[in-house]
C-alpha cells in the first residue's frame, strides 16, 4: 500500500504551512474576517444583503488554495486573469463561479443589474417633488468624491486611481465596482470591498454626525406635507425617459448605468407587474447576492498585501466622512434659502445609497420629533444623488480612461 501523507491529502492545511510567513498570517486573519462579517451580518449590525455572501466567500476562497501544479497554487472558484470567453472555452476553465464573473462581473453588467433594481423600487415623484433643493443637496453630498480626488493625487496614486477610490465618497457601492473596472482594473477588487465594508460602518456612524452637525432644535424641525405636489405617472416617465437620454448625450461612457436606472424607473411606472417583480426581486437581490460573494471570493490573501490597501482604507473613510458633511452642508444651504420650513438633516440622504440614508435621516429626526417627517424629501435627495454620482463617474472617466 502506497504511502499517504497527511498533507496530500488535506491541501488546503498544506499550501498553508508551505505559504511565506505574510501569506500564512493573511489567510489566516481573512479567514476568520470573513467569518465575523457573517456573524456581523446575520446579527444586523452590518448588511448583511452584502456582508454575509462576501464574509462567507472571504473565508472559503481563503481557506480552499490548493496545487494547481507540482509549483502553483490557486483556487478552483474563480481566475480573474481569464475573461475572454473563446479563452475560456478553449482551456475549459469553467469553475466554480467562473461564468458568473466571466459573463456579468468582469465586464461591469452586475452593477447595472443592480442600477435595474434600483430604479424598480425607486419613485422618482420623491424627487419631483422639490427637483432644485434635491439637486443642490445632492451636488453638495458629492463633496467626497470631489475633495478626495487631490487627496489621493497627493498621497502618490496616479490620477485613474485616485478618481476610482474617491467614487467610494458616493456612498453607491455598484458605481464604485463600474468606475474601478473603468480606471482601475487592477485594484476594482480592494477598491469595491472598501466601499461595502465603510458604507456598512458609515450608517452605523452617520447618526452621531448628524447629532454633532445638526443642533436637535433644528433636528426636530417639521415639513409642510400640505405642499407636497400631486406628481403624476405621466410626468415621471417623461422626465425619467428625458433625463436619461440628455445623461446618455453628455456622458456616453455612465449610459449603461443611467439607462439601467431610469428603465427601471419607467418599468416601475408602467406597472408591468412581472417585470416589477422579477427586476426589484430575483435580478436586484439574485445580483447583490453574486456580488457579495464574488467580491468575498476574489478578496484572497494576496489582495490585501497590496501596499495601496491601507491608503485605500484611509481614502475610502475620508471621502465617505467628506460626502456625510457635504451632505449636511448642503441641507443648511437649503435650510437658509427656502421660505417653507426646512429639516437640513434631510442632507445626510444626498449621500447616496437607497433607501439606506433616507431612513437614517428619518430615523434621527423621529428621536427628536416624533411627529416630524422627512422621509419623502430624503428619498428625493438620495435619488438625486444617485443621478449625481452617475454623472461625476461619467466626468472622471471620460477625462481619464
Amino acid at each position: 500500500m502506497p504511502e499517504i501523507e497527511f498533507l496530500s491529502i488535506f491541501q488546503g492545511i498544506a499550501t498553508l504551512v508551505a505559504s511565506e510567513p505574510l501569506i500564512l498570517v493573511s489567510r489566516i486573519a481573512l479567514i476568520a474576517l470573513g467569518i465575523v462579517f457573517v456573524y456581523l451580518g446575520v446579527k444586523g449590525t452590518l448588511e448583511p444583503l452584502i456582508m454575509i455572501p462576501m464574509g462567507f466567500g472571504m473565508s472559503s476562497v481563503n481557506a480552499g488554495v490548493l496545487y494547481l501544479s507540482a509549483s502553483t497554487t490557486g483556487t478552483l472558484f474563480i481566475d480573474p486573469t481569464a475573461s475572454d470567453p473563446i479563452q475560456l472555452l478553449e482551456i475549459l476553465q469553467i469553475d466554480f463561479l467562473q461564468p458568473i464573473y466571466t459573463f456579468m462581473f468582469s465586464n461591469g453588467l452586475i452593477a447595472c443589474l443592480i442600477f435595474m433594481g434600483i430604479g424598480v423600487i425607486s419613485d422618482i415623484g420623491f424627487m419631483l417633488i422639490a427637483p432644485f433643493r434635491c439637486m443642490v443637496i445632492a451636488v453638495c453630498a458629492e463633496l467626497g468624491t470631489l475633495l478626495t480626488f487631490p487627496i489621493a493625487v497627493a498621497m502618490g496614486l496616479p490620477y485613474n486611481e485616485a478618481a476610482a477610490i474617491a467614487m467610494v465618497g458616493s456612498a453607491d457601492a455598484p458605481m464604485v465596482l463600474y468606475t474601478s473596472l473603468l480606471l482601475a482594473r487592477d485594484l476594482f477588487v480592494p477598491i469595491t470591498i472598501v466601499a461595502y465594508l465603510y458604507l456598512s460602518l458609515a450608517y452605523a456612524g452617520y447618526p452621531y454626525l448628524v447629532r454633532v452637525m445638526v443642533p436637535k432644535e433644528l433636528r426636530g424641525i417639521k415639513m409642510d406635507q400640505t405642499t407636497i405636489p400631486n406628481i403624476t405617472k405621466g410626468e415621471k416617465v417623461t422626465f425619467a425617459v428625458i433625463t436619461s437620454t440628455l445623461l446618455c448625450l453628455l456622458f456616453p461612457v455612465a449610459a449603461p448605468l443611467f439607462m439601467s436606472f431610469f428603465l427601471g424607473i419607467i418599468i416601475r411606472e408602467s406597472g408591468v407587474k412581472q417585470f416589477v417583480e422579477f427586476l426589484g426581486g430575483p435580478v436586484l437581490y439574485g445580483a447583490t447576492f453574486f456580488l457579495g460573494l464574488l467580491l468575498g471570493v476574489l478578496f484572497e490573501a494576496s489582495t490585501i498585501l497590496n501596499p495601496k490597501v491601507i491608503v485605500l482604507l484611509f481614502l475610502g473613510i475620508t471621502a465617505l466622512l467628506l460626502s456625510g458633511i457635504g451632505g449636511i452642508i448642503g441641507g443648511y444651504i437649503v435650510y437658509w434659502a427656502s421660505s417653507r420650513p426646512f429639516n437640513p438633516v434631510v442632507g445626510i440622504a444626498g449621500v447616496s445609497c437607497l433607501p439606506t440614508t433616507a431612513k437614517v435621516a428619518q430615523k434621527e429626526v423621529h428621536n427628536a420629533n416624533k411627529f416630524a417627517v422627512i422621509l419623502p424629501w430624503a428619498m428625493g435627495a438620495s435619488i438625486s444623488g444617485v443621478i449625481s454620482s452617475a454623472i461625476i463617474a461619467g466626468i472622471y472617466v471620460t477625462l481619464l480612461r
